[in-house]
């Protein structure tokens, strides 16, 4: 009922959206060349945008990479499918370049939003790695003959990633999978995999959400997981590839985290009507650019959903040792020649500070010169993998960190 309802409202309200965009188009063209730029026809379109620009998309953004510096040389880039399994591609950003690179797996969160909230990421990683992505899938379009997406699930999906670049990779985890992870590398490792990676670096992720526990965390512990399966999870309706599927909403999910930070969400669209209103339209693409990728929702699995409520964020099962893979218990012990680094914000409000760092006190077998922990002062949490201090100051590091442990 409560998906139904929203696409109802989505339905009914896009009419409107169609007919604020053409009608900003004409106040821009047609009304813009008779009366030209005056105020009154600035204040209507910035309106008309903003009501145009109103709800969510449930379609991936383009990664926008289509040319990266490689040294001197400017390089074409091309989206290949590497790979594709049930409810997620692996996408290789291919360049022709006559050099060998580190092959370098990211893996990107499967919590509401697409792998392209990642492109800041893979645009600074290019020039000097071959990279892959994990691209999952919105559930709504995945039918029910796929069968279910779990925890579990997830593990396999990244190793079959891992299997399909081959021996000799590198994985860089952000947030929510570096858990799954961290799970794959010991897995591989317990079975002597020939593909599990020479090195794994986590960047801002729960591996022990007991530390330091964020308004994400305690709302996480707050309920009882019944109360999350009753009142988070819908049925996909008819008309979509996915319809029957029990689905953990995006929509659901950026509505949660735009009311952690409501006033900065009002801000920031009260700053873009008076950027657009005044012609200052680099500050308004900025913006803009930001919540399209930030209104590009994806929904869940409830079954994934609701396994990571109760395994990352209520039992702990990582940390505490139990968490099992498949049935069978998974032993980060194993872990002995992928190099770990882990990476935190100072001020990250999600993954606290000693939440990904726990990573290093789970992999015990692994020597001293093959751990590493970085906390990157200053920065929030998408500070971690994007903007200034990602490139300038995280980045280095996990490049060194890759190129150390390169065969």
């Amino acid at each position: 009922m409560m998906y139904a309802a929203y696409q109802a409202q989505a339905d009914l309200f896009d009419p409107m959206r169609a007919a604020a965009r053409m009608s900003r188009r004409l106040l821009d063209t047609t009304l813009g060349a008779a009366f030209g730029d005056t105020v009154l026809l600035r204040n209507l379109s910035a309106a008309f945008e903003m009501i145009e620009r109103a709800g969510l998309s449930h379609a991936r953004p383009s990664f926008g990479v289509d040319q990266v510096m490689v040294g001197n040389r400017e390089v074409e880039v091309r989206e290949e499918v590497a790979a594709e399994l049930p409810f997620g591609r692996l996408i290789h950003f291919a360049k022709d370049i006559e050099q060998a690179q580190p092959r370098l797996l990211v893996v990107a969160p499967l919590s509401g939003h697409f792998a392209t909230l990642l492109q800041d990421t893979v645009k600074t990683l290019l020039p000097e790695n071959d990279v892959y992505i994990t691209d999952w899938l919105n559930a709504r379009d995945v039918p029910l003959s796929a069968g279910a997406f779990g925890f579990d699930d997830y593990v396999a999906h990244v190793i079959g990633f891992l299997e399909a670049i081959g021996p000799g990779a590198h994985v860089l985890a952000v947030c929510q999978p570096c858990v799954q992870v961290l799970a794959a590398s010991a897995v591989m490792a317990q079975q002597d995999n020939p593909a599990q990676p020479l090195s794994m670096t986590l960047m801002a992720g729960p591996v022990d959400t007991r530390i330091s526990p964020t308004k994400v965390n305690e709302l996480a512990t707050s309920k009882p997981l019944d109360w999350f399966e009753q009142n988070l999870i819908a049925t996909v309706p008819p008309g979509f590839a996915g319809s029957g599927r029990r689905v953990y909403p995006g929509f659901v999910q950026v509505g949660a985290f735009m009311a952690m930070n409501m006033e900065r969400h009002v801000k920031a669209h009260v700053e873009l009507f008076e950027n657009l209103s005044m012609g200052e339209h680099e500050k308004a693409r900025t913006t803009k650019a930001f919540y399209d990728e930030y209104f590009a929702v994806l929904d869940l699995a409830a079954e994934f959903y609701l396994e990571t409520i109760r395994i990352v964020f209520q039992e702990h099962d990582l940390p505490r040792g139990v968490l099992t893979y498949r049935g069978e218990r998974v032993d980060f012990r194993a872990i002995r020649r992928t190099a770990l680094l882990t990476v935190e914000g100072e001020r990250d409000d999600i993954c606290a500070v000693g939440q990904t760092m726990a990573a290093q006190d789970i992999c015990t077998s692994l020597r001293p010169h093959l751990r590493r922990h970085h906390m990157q002062a200053g920065v929030g949490h998408y500070g971690v993998f994007s903007g200034r201090r990602w490139k300038g100051q995280v980045y280095p590091l996990v490049r060194n960190h890759i190129l150390a442990s390169d065969a």
